[in-house]
């Protein structure tokens, strides 16, 4: 069934077409500014800037600031240096630095020279922060107020900078020197006795991050006290800008994507898929795909090391894609459990004892469980010496993967690399690797075969 936003796409689509600007005007005042983005980023390169120009002059800020930033900077060379002056200095402080952090410092540069002093020196504060830092992520548009204040002087303060903050649902006291006191939700000033101080509305503890925290970890505190705004501060509690719930949700949506890209041996995009080159997409893929090819040759020089016991027992090649797929299945479940588990918080480095006993005795079960089940195969295809060997491998082989795609995580994070890097691929190729030689091992000395050599 169709939705709103497809009508609307589909309808912009033909208007371009006959070129009905006056019916695109009329369509566009129908239109949610989100949704007007999200259909510009829908239109080809030279569409977009002829809707953006039909947009009435007070709706072009809101609708930029909702565009990804490689849409906003090719768009703004499609615009008079007034009107780019005019959006860039209307955009908040978090949305100006995405959209100049991914950009040549030239570019930087002339950009910058479109915007009044104050706001270069804001930008060129928050560029300063670590990239991925909370720093990066804040807006330093927010309302504060002092402890001293009565009520009604501070509700008079809020609706006279109601527009400077991103959101005034809460709002921070703050002393003379603007460290920060509380966070206090603004219907307590709204229900208040509009004589009585501020500091005498009630308050608990203030949760706050560091400006050079991650934001995964800012994240983190805003789901786990259910937060709509995160105040962000320095060493010596000064209070510096606000996190929001829609900012969040950007870093978790970029974050998991990130974290799945990883998983899949692909380098980080960054950008959509749609809009990703041949260049881009062939370097983000390849450098993992020479890595596992490598693994893969190890793999097969170590089956062909046993190529006279191949040779003295033929259905022994019968079972290894079976045996060494099972013990490759079995790491990626526990390594994609384990990688979920860090990057939610609900597993610890600490934690990994009391996991990987656990996961012994589970992948122990599982592998147990399908060599009783692939013994019978065993049995038919080669009598009870193999059919030993199957379950016994299958055992062994099933409870390995699964040990190694449970550890793996947990040394990556050990070794302060992201525990997403333990991909699906990485986590089979390695468990094949032992997989092989536990088989053909077993093989050996349970049925007499000659052991070869590597």
């Amino acid at each position: 069934m169709e939705t709103e936003f497809e009508h609307y796409l589909i309808e912009i689509r033909e208007l371009l077409e006959r070129e009905d600007w006056p019916r695109l005007r009329e369509v566009l005042d129908l239109m949610r500014i989100q949704d007007i983005a999200h259909a510009l980023m829908e239109l080809e390169d030279g569409q977009i800037p002829r809707v953006f120009a039909s947009l009435p002059r007070g709706r072009k800020v809101d609708v930029f600031s909702y565009l990804d930033p490689h849409y906003q900077y090719p768009l703004l060379a499609h615009v008079s240096s007034a009107e780019a002056r005019h959006l860039l200095s209307e955009l908040l402080p978090d949305d100006l630095t995405a959209l100049l952090e991914d950009l040549p410092p030239d570019e930087v540069r002339r950009l910058l020279r479109l915007l009044p002093f104050k706001a270069i020196r804001r930008a060129l504060t928050l560029l300063g922060y670590p990239e991925n830092s909370v720093g990066r992520l804040m807006t330093t548009e927010f309302v504060a107020v002092r402890p001293d204040w009565t009520i009604t002087d501070s509700l008079a303060h809020i609706r006279e900078h109601s527009e400077r903050g991103e959101t005034v649902n809460v709002i921070f006291v703050i002393d003379e020197d603007r460290h920060l006191l509380h966070a206090l939700p603004l219907k307590r000033f709204v229900l208040g006795r509009p004589t009585d101080p501020v500091e005498k509305l009630p308050a608990g503890p203030v949760v706050s991050i560091n400006a050079q925290a991650d934001q995964a970890e800012a994240v983190r505190l805003i789901q786990h006290y259910d937060l709509e705004v995160l105040p962000v501060v320095d060493e010596e509690n000064v209070l510096l800008g606000i996190i929001t719930v829609d900012d969040v949700m950007d870093v978790v949506e970029e974050e998991t994507t990130e974290d799945f890209h990883k998983m899949g041996s692909v380098g980080a995009l960054n950008l959509s898929l749609r809009d990703a080159g041949f260049p881009l997409l062939y370097r983000k893929r390849i450098g993992w795909l020479l890595v596992l090819v490598a693994l893969n040759l190890v793999g097969g020089t170590i089956i062909a090391g046993y190529e006279e016991a191949i040779e003295a027992l033929v259905v022994l090649v019968f079972f290894l894609p079976l045996i060494i797929a099972s013990g490759g299945n079995a790491g990626a479940q526990s390594s994609t459990l384990m990688v979920r588990a860090l990057a939610t918080g609900d597993v610890e480095a600490k934690d990994w004892l009391k996991l990987w006993g656990r996961e012994l005795f589970v992948s122990a079960a599982l592998g147990l469980t399908m060599g009783v089940a692939v013994s019978a195969l065993g049995l038919w295809r080669g009598g009870p010496d193999v059919a030993m060997l199957v379950a016994i491998a299958m055992t062994l082989v099933v409870a390995m993967g699964s040990l190694v795609g449970m550890m793996l995580p947990f040394i990556l994070d050990r070794l302060r690399m992201d525990p997403a890097t333990a991909s699906v691929p990485l986590v089979t190729s390695a468990a094949d690797i032992a997989g092989i030689l536990i088989y053909f091992s077993l093989a050996v000395a349970l049925l007499n075969l000659p052991a070869g050599g590597l």
